[in-house]
């Protein structure tokens, strides 16, 4: 079977190369074999392939990719909650390959009818956007949420998931020709990020409460979120895309009582019982199934252009996620 691995970090489409390895063979009573259909390539796997992602480089050699989604073909004698043709999400990490056996605990069956290029999403920036959203303030009708980075698969979900809350969207992105697209995916309001951000921000949404910032940039665009959120406001730093330190003004904190908190999905699935993930999917995948979630495609590449893909989703401007396919046509 192919598998997309790593000997070496470097620049993203020279550091993926494709390698074949041993078909993992028959299942166990227990576990499941699941083909792969699609894995989105995400910011973090891009970050991965650089050796930049985390807070040390992960050993290697190494197969990326943090989600997807494939169907299960074989099952063991013990597995009663899955069974061949169903959907699952891929077993990760090390999704960028054909095929996985796994532990049947490790799967659950996805809602039939939906786009898979969607359930190949589902593991990551849907619950990102969710936990970010209701884990720190509580959303309530008429607020209003910011977040930079809009333009991105978690910002998509934030847009979505904020509206079915009753919850106004304040979205932040570099560049000019991104504003009319978010404004038609449903972003209430769509603004550049500049100096004046903050008071562009209040010219827009006056008085109303703004409790929550979401930033994926880091650097001085934090300190930018800060300014526009309400008194006590929080900020939650989930990415640093920009590579530097989040800032924030000791006049926000101390006279204003805005607070920076980080977030990361993976610290969640360690800190949260079994069940609860279950939870959480569940109303994700019920999401997606009735059109409340939707995260934009790009551009699909089957995974012998591996590394045309991922040079594709390290590329600024793009208007929707990259995925990979594993299509045995």
């Amino acid at each position: 079977m192919i598998v997309a691995q790593v000997k070496a970090f470097g620049r993203p489409d020279e550091a993926i190369d494709l390698v074949e390895q041993p078909d993992p063979g028959e299942p166990g009573a227990d576990e499941v074999i699941v083909d792969a259909e699609f894995a989105p390539i995400n910011p973090a796997d891009v970050l991965n392939l650089e050796g930049k992602y985390g807070a040390s480089p992960p050993p290697l050699p190494m197969v990326p990719g943090a989600e997807g989604v494939g169907r299960v073909t074989k099952s063991g004698a013990n597995v009663r909650h899955v069974k061949p043709g169903d959907r699952v999400l891929l077993p990760g990490p090390g999704c960028w390959r054909e095929r996985f056996k796994a532990p049947g605990k490790a799967v659950f069956a996805l809602p039939a009818g939906v786009d898979p290029k969607q359930l190949a999403m589902l593991r990551v920036n849907p619950p990102t956007a969710y936990l970010m959203l209701h884990q720190f303030v509580a959303p309530k009708p008429g607020q209003w949420v910011i977040q930079n980075a809009a333009n991105s698969g978690v910002g998509h979900c934030v847009i979505r998931l904020a509206k079915d809350a009753g919850v106004g969207t304040v979205n932040v992105v570099r560049r000019e020709d991104l504003v009319r697209p978010l404004k038609a995916f449903g972003g209430d309001v769509v603004l550049v990020d500049g100096p004046d951000l903050d008071s562009r921000v209040k010219k827009e949404i006056g008085d109303a409460p703004l409790p929550l910032a979401i930033d994926a940039v880091g650097g001085s665009a934090t300190q930018r979120l800060a300014r526009s959120v309400s008194d006590g406001g929080t900020v939650v730093n989930y990415g640093v895309l920009s590579g530097e330190p989040c800032m924030v003004d000791g006049r926000d904190t101390v006279f204003r009582d805005v607070r920076l908190h980080g977030f990361w999905l993976r610290k969640w699935f360690v800190d949260t019982p079994p069940v609860k993930i279950g939870e959480v999917y569940g109303q994700l995948a019920r999401k997606l199934a009735d059109g409340t979630l939707a995260v934009e495609v790009e551009a699909v590449y089957p995974i012998r252009r591996i590394k045309e893909a991922v040079a594709h989703a390290a590329r600024g401007g793009r208007s929707g996620k990259i995925l990979i396919s594993f299509a045995r046509s």
